[in-house]
C-alpha cells in the first residue's frame, strides 16, 4: 500500500478544517489513506470518544469514516472534487472502541456513468465486515474541482 497525500493540507489557514482527515483539527477524526491497487484503505482507532453504546462505535461515526473515504477515492483514482448524493449504510455487527482498536476502511469505484461514481465501502474489525455502505457521488469537472475547491490533484507520497 502507498500513502495517500493529504491535498489539502497547509490549507487550515484557507479554512480547511475538515472533521475527518484534517490532522490539525482538535476534535476530528485524522484519517489517513493508501492506495491498494483498485482500492482506497484508512487504518483507523476506534477510540472511546466516538462511543454510541458503551464501548460501541457510533453508527453515525462509521457513516462519517465510511463517507470520507468515497471522497478520497473519488480525489485519487478520478483526480477531481465530488460530493456525496447518495449514501446506504448497512450496519452488521457492533464495531468496538477502545485505545488498541485498529478498524480498516476498504472501498473502490464500482461503476462510472455520466458525473456519477458508485462507490462501496466496507468498514472491518479484525478481518469481519461490520458495515457496508453503497454511495453515489457527483463528480465535478477538472475546472470546476480546481475554481470552486482549491482542487488540483491528488498524489502518493
Amino acid at each position: 500500500m502507498n500513502k495517500i497525500k493529504n491535498p489539502y493540507k497547509g490549507f487550515e489557514d484557507q479554512g480547511y478544517n475538515c472533521f475527518a482527515c484534517c490532522p490539525s483539527n482538535p476534535y476530528g477524526l485524522k484519517m489517513e489513506f493508501y492506495e491498494d491497487g483498485d482500492y482506497v484503505v484508512s487504518i483507523w482507532n476506534s477510540s472511546d470518544n466516538y462511543q454510541g453504546w458503551l464501548k460501541t462505535l457510533h453508527g453515525g461515526i462509521q457513516a462519517t469514516l465510511m463517507d470520507e473515504l468515497g471522497g478520497w477515492l473519488v480525489n485519487r483514482k478520478l483526480q477531481v472534487a465530488g460530493m456525496t448524493t447518495d449514501l446506504k449504510m448497512r450496519y452488521r455487527r457492533p464495531v468496538p472502541t477502545g485505545d488498541n482498536v485498529k478498524i480498516e476502511l476498504r472501498g473502490q469505484i464500482k461503476e462510472f456513468k455520466r458525473n456519477f461514481a458508485f462507490i462501496e465501502v466496507t468498514l472491518s474489525h479484525n478481518g469481519e465486515i461490520c458495515s457496508i455502505c453503497e454511495m453515489r457521488y457527483f463528480c465535478f469537472s477538472k475546472e470546476k474541482s480546481e475554481s470552486d475547491f482549491g482542487f488540483t490533484g491528488c498524489e502518493l507520497e
